[in-house]
């Protein structure tokens, strides 16, 4: 069965694929609300805290991947499903996570809103690069031609224009910003969380049949991410608090573009969409199962 996972189709027709970009426009224009110039003026003043998240996000966790991917040797369309993974930012949902598990929160929403605009180069970038460092993958990416510039132009759609409008209204008018986060933002993230939950619905005999295969696979890579983002930071010295961050910064992703890029590009490649549809639902979980556990932690530097 494993061998028709490549050319597996997931179901998933136009009107879905409209509801998801508009769903993560308003989740990120909802994260984009909470954020100030002045947010990056403190970051790019602290330029370590900046660079350990860029690097642990982007340089890292696709090396790590790619690492990762050797060794268990997945099936093609499977593996690209993890690299698509690792090349995308970090979920928005990181910031409520962060929130919780008692870590920077601030430094957390500053992270999210500055690796959102650095994924406009980054994630075209490292899906191409990695990609084809892989020779099974390699395959798919020349056979669906994938074209950075137009991978680039939809993240910005999609990411970067609700970012700086969401930051323009924080800026012309806080009061409101406050008043339409608070709202947009359990909206958004439940809308998010029906649409995945109608895919498998829509998809249940494919997720039945196959969901041993990227099970595993989910939450070893999940894992793997969040223990390079805690680490790293360990290295580098940072505080407990600030570890926890960037653990929880590379180890939630933004699985919705994710699958947002699938379906756009990859015409709903079963592998791809069956492990990024998973990660979507994991990360959330193992979010809340690690920041439950550290905010019962007494209080470290």
């Amino acid at each position: 069965m494993i061998e028709n996972l490549d050319s597996l189709k997931i179901n998933f027709d136009t009107e879905g694929l409209w509801v998801l970009n508009i769903t993560l426009a308003i989740i990120m224009f909802g994260v984009a609300l909470g954020v100030s110039i002045n947010d990056f003026k403190r970051l790019l003043k602290n330029p370590k805290l900046l660079i350990v998240g860029i690097i642990s996000q982007f340089i890292l966790l696709p090396l790590m991947t790619f690492i990762f991917i050797k060794l268990v040797n997945p099936m093609p369309s499977i593996a690209l499903g993890l690299m698509m993974v690792a090349a995308c930012p970090g979920g928005n949902i990181s910031n409520f996570i962060t929130q919780m598990a008692k870590g920077n929160a601030a430094l957390s929403v500053s992270l999210t809103a500055f690796a959102t605009l650095i994924s406009l180069v980054m994630t075209p970038f490292n899906l191409e690069f990695w990609g084809n460092m892989y020779a099974p993958t390699a395959q798919i990416l020349k056979r669906v031609e994938l074209n950075p510039w137009e991978l680039a132009k939809l993240v910005t759609l999609i990411l970067g224009i609700p970012l700086i409008l969401g930051m323009l209204v924080r800026s012309y008018n806080p009061i409101l910003s406050n008043k339409l986060a608070k709202i947009l933002k359990p909206i958004s993230l439940s809308i998010f969380l029906i649409f995945i939950i109608l895919a498998f619905a829509k998809n249940f005999d494919i997720f039945i049949n196959y969901v041993q295969y990227v099970l595993i696979l989910v939450i070893a890579h999940n894992g793997l991410a969040i223990l390079t983002g805690f680490y790293f930071a360990k290295v580098m010295k940072l505080s407990y608090k600030n570890q926890k961050t960037l653990a929880i910064e590379t180890g939630i992703q933004n699985s919705g573009l994710g699958l947002l890029l699938i379906f756009s590009f990859f015409n709903g490649l079963g592998g791809m969409a069956l492990l990024v549809a998973f990660w979507a639902i994991w990360d959330i979980i193992s979010g809340l199962l690690i920041a439950t556990y550290w905010s019962k932690q007494k209080v470290k530097i």
